[in-house]
């Protein structure tokens, strides 16, 4: 079942509770009443359209609706990107380490053990913090950068100099795959540790990188087939008013 503009907001949340942090990435919060999805959407100023494409993404694993992605402008789709990042980092790893941290306090674990997660998951977290950060700093403000020399009067010599030290082919090259890792660091846990003397903290902890999975699974794939080739076409495009210029 796919959500559309005409639900009240609250029945999204009843029909798919993994979406909430999805929604707040909109900057929308509850106290839906019995608002439509389209219109608490115009209240908080949020492109209705955009935000069915991606709540129903994560809703529903079998729907990617490519094309349908790729016709919205690249900063939206940017700015969307970053608040995953917000998430990522000021939400979701602070609340990890935080359960680790308990577990490792509290359940009489051996010290090699105890090393072996707490080094691990530094470890990952670190890495995902140097992936954010290289998308934070060089490739989102490129890709802003690009639109806007398509709505302005070009520089033709800065253009051609910034695509060719950096395009989004290099991004793609570059583009580490965290979600490896991730896995190692829950089968760590699934395979390696001895029994808890408390299993409750241990299922909260693999839940939520389970959840952390997902998510970033979603998050790689907007970046590889939505906005690697809107930023390709933009170069392109860039490329060729040059020549005709």
């Amino acid at each position: 079942m796919l959500i559309n503009k005409d639900m009240k907001m609250a029945d999204v949340i009843h029909l798919d509770h993994h979406l909430l942090h999805v929604i707040n990435r909109f900057n929308i919060q509850l106290g839906f009443e019995d608002k439509t999805v389209e219109t608490v959407c115009k209240e908080y100023q949020v492109n209705t359209d955009f935000f069915l494409e991606i709540v129903n993404t994560y809703h529903d694993p079998s729907y990617f609706p490519l094309k349908n992605l790729q016709r919205f402008k690249p900063t939206l789709l940017v700015d969307y990107l970053q608040k995953t990042h917000h998430y990522y980092l000021g939400i979701k790893i602070p609340e990890i380490e935080q359960f680790i941290n308990q577990l490792l306090l509290n359940n009489k674990i051996e010290p090699v053990h105890s090393k072996l997660l707490a080094d691990f998951f530094q470890s990952y977290k670190t890495e995902l913090t140097t992936h954010i950060t290289k998308e934070e700093q060089r490739v989102y403000p490129y890709v802003k950068r690009l639109e806007g020399y398509l709505t302005q009067s070009i520089d033709k010599e800065l253009i051609t100099k910034e695509i060719k030290d950096y395009s989004i082919q290099e991004y793609e090259q570059e583009h580490d795959d965290v979600e490896a890792k991730l896995y190692d660091l829950k089968n760590i846990i699934i395979k390696y540790l001895p029994s808890p003397t408390d299993s409750s903290l241990f299922n909260k902890i693999l839940h939520d990188l389970f959840e952390l999975e997902r998510d970033l699974n979603n998050h790689g794939r907007f970046e590889n087939l939505i906005l690697v080739p809107i930023v390709e076409k933009m170069e392109k495009d860039l490329l060729q008013k040059i020549k005709k210029s």
